[in-house]
């Protein structure tokens, strides 16, 4: 009955009483087009129309819309225009698209006078919201930028009354990997992302500082994960076990906590308990936590990453509000106090050690895999490269500030300039997060890839490689992937900072848009210059930042907080009457003449200036060793001394290990094969006091 009224009634003004949709070309060319379709998809049959400015961008004819063409105006003229236009049609919806660019903000103002009780908002990711003085709160905020799926959420804080529904069971993802040893001491990760692929730093770090750890520890990694099922195979060549949990859904708004959104958006009772039921399991002696947000599960190491409330004082020194004053305030007293909760903080560099006042802090800076990231010559050309996933933020900006404000101005000196841009996974989705204000670029003489799964070949296509980062904490890899592949590297100081390189030598370091463009042009025009810094960025990357350095530092904090508090070190001859005492306490081990130790390779396990062992080897031939004695102080046996000290000798030598054991002595003989010795022989009468065999026992590399 209402519909035949309105029917009736719109027949009776005159008008044609069937609901037409009036689209606005208020947005890029590619919005409008991808609108119009999912319109026409979404009403089939509807009579569509489409206003624009004149003339119609290229592509507007194909769509299944009548283009509507407006002259470029002030809204009032273009709405009394509107209005002659379509005065004899009943409009049902009128479908806007609201961005930040100013040269439609006039055909915006015109849709609300044409028809301002059926206007549909629609944002750069095409989420829609009927625009209403019955919800004006959600109206302003979904034309703020606020995500559709938001700006309904209430703190839970403002109604205590009402009780959430509960959270839906996470599943718990296991996997096994390789065969736990009793020589190693199990050891826990907890990140949250999947280390694998490596699509940014911080998945490069982790994962190569996994491997590292698998050198001496067995490996237990806890996981989060988003979206698609990670693949575990990489990470379970050196793993014991890989735990993966889906990420849970946070429906609070970001503003309204006192902890940092980041910090909740983790909060896992699943996690919680995966991790728990594996610490009883295993017996894992130290835990290890990825990144500040993740502190509140506990630990024993947190490793800063990046000094997050840097960043923020950074955003908010650049444009305050009261929004980025908020944000600052609240991760500064978290991350302190997160900081000063763990017995040993990791940091990036002194910088950061500084930032936070961590004096217990170690400092373990970011690397590179110098075997995997090998150089080339330089191809002819003027190609530039630029590398930062759009998930995090600050590349955001970074993009922007080179190729809004530098790049235009760059082609207009060197025309022939390429560039190409690694911007991560779902780069549109997360650009509209970081900048709905603009629409996705873009850029002239560009390409922009996605996920790239190994970025060596395009190091090796590039002339130059761009770190136009504003707003940055902790240290970048992408600059270290350069300087191993050779390659110069245009950075501001934000985007080298922490990694004490010296500008004209290492790097060419350039702030404010017209410096880095000055920088550029000098760069790109002088082969000889950029050959310089790259020879002398690669001596930097093998000097300072290989992995396997990197690797040494990791398990040395791992070995002090896990149990191993002694450090291994060549002996010294005031060590020999200690020495020799140790070995008079083990009348089981091999009595030699304390004094020869030092003609062979000998190394102690000092604790604290106190030796608790050591263990002596020598070489027999061509990548194998003989291992002449192994003997622990009474007050250190059982406590991993041995171990560590064969460990470190199979680290140290490569190749394989020969050994000989008494017969009788079998807790040495148990030990030996724990870590990896087979008994290929027997020695008749080899020992004395008393007379005994010995068993040949080796290790196969």
């Amino acid at each position: 009955m209402r519909a035949r009224f309105i029917r009736w009634l719109y027949r009776f003004l005159g008008k044609d009483p069937e609901p037409r949709i009036v689209v606005f070309a208020s947005a890029p060319p590619a919005l409008v087009r991808d609108l119009v379709l999912e319109i026409a998809r979404l009403e089939p049959g509807r009579p569509l129309h489409l206003v624009c400015f004149a003339p119609p961008p290229a592509g507007f004819d194909a769509l299944p819309a009548e283009i509507v063409e407006c002259p470029r105006a002030s809204f009032l003229p273009l709405a009394f225009t509107l209005r002659r236009r379509f005065r004899s049609f009943r409009i049902g919806l009128v479908p806007v698209p609201f961005t930040a660019d100013p040269e439609f903000r006039s055909l915006r103002l015109a849709a609300f006078l044409l028809a301002p009780l059926r206007v549909l908002a629609c944002n750069s990711r095409l989420e829609r919201h009927h625009l209403s003085l019955s919800q004006p709160i959600a109206s302003l905020l979904f034309l703020a930028g606020v995500p559709r799926d938001r700006i309904f959420l209430r703190p839970h804080w403002l109604t205590p009354w009402k009780r959430r529904p509960p959270l839906p069971e996470v599943p718990v993802r296991e996997w096994i990997g390789r065969d736990t040893s009793p020589s190693r001491l199990p050891i826990a990760v907890l990140t949250p992302y999947f280390p694998f692929p490596l699509s940014h730093g911080g998945a490069v770090r982790i994962f190569s500082l996994l491997r590292e750890m698998s050198l001496s520890f067995d490996v237990l990694l806890f996981s989060f994960t988003e979206g698609a099922e990670p693949d575990p195979a990489p990470l379970l060549e050196f793993c014991a076990r890989v735990v993966a949990v889906e990420k849970p859904l946070y429906r609070e708004p970001r503003w309204s906590t006192i902890l940092p959104p980041e910090v909740l958006e983790y909060h896992s009772p699943a996690m919680a308990a995966a991790l728990a039921r594996l610490r009883r399991q295993f017996h894992i002696r130290a835990v290890q936590v990825e990144y500040t947000f993740l502190a509140p599960y506990g630990g024993d190491i947190l490793v800063e990453h990046d000094v997050t409330f840097d960043l923020y004082r950074q955003i908010h020194l650049r444009r305050p509000s009261l929004s980025s004053w908020w944000n600052l305030w609240r991760w500064r007293r978290f991350e302190l106090a997160a900081v000063r909760r763990f017995a040993h903080v990791v940091v990036m560099s002194e910088k950061d050690r500084a930032l936070l006042n961590a004096p217990h802090a170690t400092v373990i800076p970011n690397g590179v895999d110098l075997a995997r990231f090998q150089p080339a010559p330089e191809p002819p050309g003027r190609h530039l490269l630029f590398i930062g996933s759009f998930r995090h933020f600050p590349n955001v900006v970074a993009f922007r500030f080179f190729f809004e404000q530098v790049w235009p101005a760059l082609l207009g000196l060197l025309p022939d300039c390429q560039a190409t841009v690694v911007a991560g996974p779902d780069p549109a989705l997360f650009w509209s997060q970081a900048a709905p204000d603009a629409p996705f670029p873009a850029p002239p003489r560009t390409r922009i890839l996605e996920f790239v799964s190994d970025v060596r070949p395009l190091y090796l296509d590039t002339n130059l490689v761009l770190v136009p980062t504003l707003v940055s904490a902790g240290t970048n890899v992408k600059v270290l992937e350069a300087m191993a592949m050779e390659r110069a590297v245009l950075s501001t100081s934000s985007g080298c900072a922490g990694l004490d390189l010296i500008h004209g030598d290492s790097v060419w370091i350039a702030d404010g848009a017209e410096n880095f463009l000055d920088a550029a042009a000098l760069l790109l025009r002088d082969p000889d210059l950029r050959l310089r810094l790259a020879r002398s960025a690669r001596l930097a990357a093998i000097a300072r930042f290989g992995w396997d350095r990197i690797g040494e530092r990791q398990r040395s904090l791992l070995d002090q907080v896990a149990g191993h508090p002694f450090v291994l070190r060549p002996a010294q001859p005031p060590d020999v009457p200690i020495l020799s005492s140790i070995q008079a306490t083990a009348p089981e081990a091999a009595q030699w003449q304390p004094e020869d130790y030092l003609r062979f390779d000998c190394h102690v396990a000092d604790a604290a200036g106190q030796i608790a062992g050591f263990l002596v080897s020598r070489a027999v031939a061509d990548r194998e060793r003989e291992i002449l004695n192994v003997a622990v102080h009474p007050a250190f046996r059982r406590r991993g001394v041995a171990t560590a000290l064969i460990l470190a000798e199979i680290a140290r030598w490569p190749g394989d290990h020969f050994l000989e054991v008494r017969q009788s002595n079998a807790s040495a003989r148990s030990l030996y094969q724990k870590l990896g010795f087979r008994q290929i022989g027997v020695r008749p009468g080899y020992y004395d006091a008393p007379p005994e065999p010995g068993i040949v026992m080796r290790y196969f590399s």
